[in-house]
């Protein structure tokens, strides 16, 4: 199947159109999305883009690569892969991610039977509330999956798919998470729509809350 064109510009002098032309295109804030989790390898970003061909993610990120959105780098030996990492630049649209996943929360309900389902696709509507739990390392267990966030002193959030592995998102020898935490995907949604507060959940049984040893 040919690659398909790169979307032409809107020509508007107008930056949300200058925006659209660098993500507007389909599937390249989901490219995003899974990329804010850390540097993936092309065969992970593939497994968790369920739906796009091989050719049009292969497309999306060069036109990213290009746009300065993407890097690409060789993992050190003994591993013998590449993974494609966001820029900066790239990183800077975690607010977008954070707005877009707010304003469609209670569009969300119950999963379809044809919906794929990660369990750090929740991440992004909750690292509002897990940034009530203060700064620190959150490993959050569902039971489709596990992912991480980590909140600074100075609020800000960022989040990884897996489990804690210590130093930074990506990776790295080191700590244990600061808090971990349990829960359930029907809760996930309820603090995404703000039906419920964090505490409120933990109130009612629905998160169970561990802190770690090296937390006062």
């Amino acid at each position: 199947m040919p690659r398909q064109p790169r979307r032409r510009s809107y020509d508007q002098h107008c930056a949300a159109a200058r925006a659209l032309d660098l993500v507007g295109d389909r599937w390249t804030l989901l490219v995003v999305r899974e990329l804010l989790a850390g540097p993936r390898r092309y065969t992970d970003l593939h497994a968790d883009l369920p739906g796009v061909s091989t050719d049009v993610l292969a497309g999306r990120l060069k036109d990213m690569e290009s746009a300065g959105l993407v890097t690409r780098r060789r993992l050190p030996p003994p591993a013998s892969a590449s993974v494609y990492e966001l820029t900066p630049r790239g990183r800077d649209l975690l607010p977008v991610l954070r707005s877009l996943a707010a304003w469609g929360a209670p569009d969300l309900g119950e999963p379809r039977p044809t919906d794929a389902v990660r369990a750090h696709w929740y991440a992004i509507p909750l690292l509002g509330p897990l940034a009530e739990l203060g700064a620190g390392v959150v490993q959050v267990t569902l039971d489709e999956g596990e992912f991480h966030v980590r909140i600074g002193d100075d609020g800000s959030v960022e989040y990884g798919d897996g489990v804690y592995e210590g130093g930074r998102l990506s990776g790295g020898a080191g700590d244990a998470p600061d808090v971990r935490l349990r829960t359930d995907a029907a809760t996930c949604r309820a603090l995404a729509e703000g039906e419920s507060t964090l505490a409120g959940a933990i109130e009612a049984g629905r998160v169970t809350l561990e802190r770690t040893a090296r937390i006062p």
